[in-house]
């Protein structure tokens, strides 16, 4: 066996990277953002609780109405972000949940990603109420899995009047039912701090799909 050297070869970093890496300033800003995205999905947490006050949902069976989670990483296709699940049931092939997720250099979004359980209801109920959330802002998904937040031609379909034939035969088609909102980083909403009044106003516009 051959004994010569299989060292790797040297890492080397571009100009640009190692002023980056000795940007104190680029840290100490993420670590802020950071702060206050937490900050901003507690709010959101605490406008979602108080619209759901009373509410009957038409939840899947084992469903617990207080279950949420908050949770942060830093590779969503290479981004960070925070996500807030609430309220939250996953089990087994059940999904019953409404996540609030804020994806750095992409967007904000509000999903309601429903799965098994009352799919068939819900999709009935979207269809028989869709005069409360046609033209509100809001999107069919149309990726092949609830976990792809990209919006646009071939990953959205917005939920318009003009649309409602062409949502009817996509429905029927789908395994899961992700409708969700966009709001990009630069909307006023987000400059002047509504963010938790616009996901509470989210999920009031979706509840007539999940509601009895």
């Amino acid at each position: 066996m051959s004994k010569e050297s299989t060292a790797a070869e040297p890492v080397l970093f571009t100009p640009d990277e190692l002023t980056l890496l000795r940007d104190e300033q680029f840290f100490r800003a993420k670590a802020r953002i950071m702060t206050k995205m937490k900050t901003v999905l507690e709010g959101v947490y605490n406008g979602l609780q108080r619209e759901l006050a009373g509410v009957t949902l038409l939840a899947p069976a084992g469903f617990n109405p207080v279950s949420h989670q908050f949770v942060k990483g830093e590779h969503l296709e290479d981004f960070p972000y925070q996500y807030l699940d609430y309220f939250k049931h996953f089990q087994g092939e059940e999904k019953f949940t409404f996540r609030t997720l804020l994806w750095w250099g992409h967007h904000i979004v509000f999903a309601l990603i429903l799965e098994g359980g009352h799919l068939i209801q819900y999709k009935r109920n979207l269809m028989n109420r869709y005069g409360g959330v046609a033209d509100q802002g809001l999107a069919l998904c149309l990726g092949g899995t609830p976990w792809e937040w990209k919006r646009g031609e071939g990953y959205t379909m917005e939920l318009t009047w003009e649309r409602k034939n062409e949502l009817v035969a996509l429905l029927d088609r789908r395994s899961f039912v992700k409708l969700a909102r966009f709001v990009p980083f630069d909307h006023p909403t987000v400059r002047e701090g509504r963010v938790p009044d616009l996901g509470r106003a989210t999920l009031r516009q979706l509840l007539p799909v999940i509601i009895p």
